[in-house]
């Protein structure tokens, strides 16, 4: 089966590092439109943004919320901003399990942004002062692929924890149970 390709709307926030001062608004907004009920309280740890510092030379790096990552990734790389020295990990936008970062600090679930879905643009842009945050809409055209069905995705994570050979007997027992026949195992 060919892919066929289509136009989708990819929605990014451009970060400019050289203009944030640090002020983290942007993480207190974020935090708070995600609180249960909106806006009913605050809390930096639950934000989809964070604000990496370097106080003594005045570097801030805000960082959004990407994609959960489900195993660590090899990215040990350092790089080196003002003469300081960060791992790659402290720019990764992933939550995984090699770090806290961007993961809800009660149930340890992954955070994703989100774009501040109802929003007509993300708040945290929105309460940018500094127009370190861009909101940014542009088309792109991608290969839509076939994804594979829900059903077809909680099948391989049962068979990768338990193994195939388990999952087909269990089926099996299943399929026999359900039509009678539970005596002839």
């Amino acid at each position: 089966m060919t892919n066929e390709k289509k136009t989708k709307i990819v929605k990014t926030i451009k970060v400019d590092a050289d203009k944030c001062n640090g002020c983290r608004a942007c993480e207190m907004v974020c935090s708070a439109f995600h609180a249960e009920p909106k806006y009913s309280s605050n809390n930096p740890a639950r934000s989809r943004i964070r604000v990496i510092r370097e106080p003594l030379r005045d570097i801030y790096i805000p960082v959004y919320a990407g994609e959960y990552a489900p195993a660590e990734c090899m990215g040990r790389d350092k790089y080196v901003i003002d003469g300081k020295e960060y791992e790659e990990c402290a720019f990764c936008r992933a939550s995984c399990p090699s770090r806290d970062a961007f993961k809800e600090p009660d149930s340890g679930l992954p955070l994703k942004c989100d774009m501040c879905e109802g929003e007509d643009e993300p708040l945290c842009v929105k309460w940018c002062l500094v127009d370190a945050l861009v909101y940014e809409e542009r088309e792109e055209e991608v290969e839509e692929e076939e994804k594979p069905e829900d059903l077809d995705i909680g099948l391989e994570a049962l068979a990768n924890k338990y193994g195939l050979q388990k999952i087909m007997d269990t089926v099996n027992r299943m399929a026999m149970s359900e039509k009678g026949m539970e005596n002839q195992s």
